[in-house]
């Protein structure tokens, strides 16, 4: 409209230009070179250059408007394709809650190929290759991310993640120690590189963050959960001292441990193991044994019992297990630990008597009935060895006293400071009872899941 109004607006001034320039006849000569020169009549001359002033100004209106239109038209499309892209994007993640993820993939993808720098699709879709296992794509899809964004932590927490489970822990240690110096002490961050700094078995930088995240505001749950890592990483620290040959350290790492929790068995177990490598086989005892008495560990017991077994002090250790029963006679686990330990030291007849005396009830005891029908056996009862034997085999396979860490059912012959399956520390327990584990567990539980 401005555009058509300024055209006529031209063409009225240039017809008024002939109307003055008759009634004006006079004239003015324009001398545009040395030879040439132009005479014009002075009215034509000033309403012409008026009328050149108005025909540029319209040319420059005629530019905005073009302008003006063509911003509307890509505006108009933007927003088209915004509104195609949020509705993507909602599908996309209702796809991901639902565990659609092929269908989120595909929807994530056709996001990015309407806008090739959409971070959240990016971070979304980097995610979704890890979690299928394709590493490689979700560090290429996160780094892009971190190009646009080079300081958002969410996308630096994925990528870290990235790089953690495609095995490049020392490069995903690098990146979450940038991120540490960025946020200044993040709880997720720190988190995240203690977890790091464990799998490498790096303890001391692995110590060095749990103090730093202990302090920080934590849940009732969270306190208790991080002061439980960190008295396991003080227990690695006091092994690695140990490996190190400096042992003064190593009992004050596993004194550290114990001072945090005094049930934390792997402490008193380093601390008496120190104790044996010097030659201090009574400081040894003495101290499982008041540890035994603080915590009733069955773990413990079988320290002690395999300590004075050793050193041909058997009247100890039976001491020690009569003295347990004593605190908790209805105890069947301490009754039948009695018993095995009778078998051990060939006393026939009072193993013959506790065993017996057991009654498994419901629960299943498939090594309490390979150790009667050996003690049947032996009193010449071979019927009823046979008996004893034939249920232990319905039972399992092999005998087995385990160890086993109630959290994740790994379960092992030879007792650990720290499941190697699940990683807690302090979680190993001692049970003769199936009802507790599962032998068809057993075998698989052999290595780390």
């Amino acid at each position: 409209m401005r555009l058509i109004v300024l055209s006529l607006g031209f063409v009225l001034l240039t017809a008024g230009v002939g109307w003055l320039a008759y009634f004006n006849p006079g004239h003015t000569t324009l001398r545009l070179s040395p030879e040439f020169f132009l005479d014009v009549p002075t009215v034509a001359l000033i309403l012409l250059s008026t009328a050149f002033g108005g025909l540029l100004a319209i040319i420059a209106a005629g530019f905005a408007e073009v302008r003006h239109l063509f911003r509307g038209w890509r505006q108009a499309k933007i927003k088209k394709r915004d509104d195609r892209v949020l509705e993507l994007l909602r599908l996309a993640i209702n796809a991901k809650a639902s565990k659609r993820f092929e269908d989120a993939v595909g929807l994530f993808q056709k996001i990015l190929l309407l806008n090739p720098n959409h971070v959240a699709a990016l971070l979304q879709l980097g995610t979704l290759y890890r979690v299928q296992g394709n590493v490689s794509e979700a560090i290429r899809f996160h780094r892009k991310a971190r190009t646009l964004e080079e300081n958002n932590m969410e996308i630096l927490l994925a990528l870290a993640k990235d790089l953690e489970e495609a095995k490049r822990l020392d490069e995903a240690v690098q990146l979450l120690q940038e991120m540490r110096r960025l946020e200044g002490g993040s709880l997720t961050v720190l988190i995240q590189l203690r977890d790091l700094f464990v799998k490498l078995g790096r303890w001391e930088e692995a110590h060095d963050v749990q103090e730093k995240i202990l302090p920080m505001s934590l849940r009732p749950d969270e306190l208790k959960n991080e002061q439980a890592w960190l008295e396991g990483i003080k227990y690695e620290m006091g092994r690695h001292m140990i490996e190190r040959g400096e042992r003064d350290r190593a009992r004050r790492y596993f004194r550290g441990a114990i001072k945090l929790n005094r049930n934390f068995i792997p402490g008193y177990i380093g601390l008496g193991e120190i104790s044996v490598d010097e030659g201090k086989v009574k400081d040894a005892g003495e101290l499982w044994e008041k540890a035994l008495e603080l915590t009733s560990n069955v773990i413990l017991l079988h320290r002690l019992e395999d300590l004075y077994l050793e050193r041909d002090q058997p009247a100890k250790i039976l001491q020690l297990y009569r003295e347990a029963i004593q605190r908790d006679p209805e105890n069947r686990v301490l009754r039948f630990y009695l018993g095995k330990l009778y078998y051990r030291l060939e006393m026939v007849d009072e193993a013959f008597e506790v065993l017996t005396a057991l009654d498994p009830g419901d629960e299943k005891m498939p090594d309490l009935h390979k150790l009667l029908g050996n003690l049947y056996l032996r009193k010449g009862d071979t019927e009823a060895a046979v008996d004893e034997f034939k249920k232990a085999l319905n039972l399992k396979k092999r005998v087995l006293v385990p160890y086993y860490c109630p959290h994740c059912d790994y379960h092992a012959a030879q007792w650990s400071g720290r499941c190697p399956r699940c990683g807690r520390w302090n979680s190993f327990e001692a049970s003769p009872i199936m009802g507790e584990w599962t032998p068809s567990r057993i075998a698989a539980s052999a290595e780390p899941a």
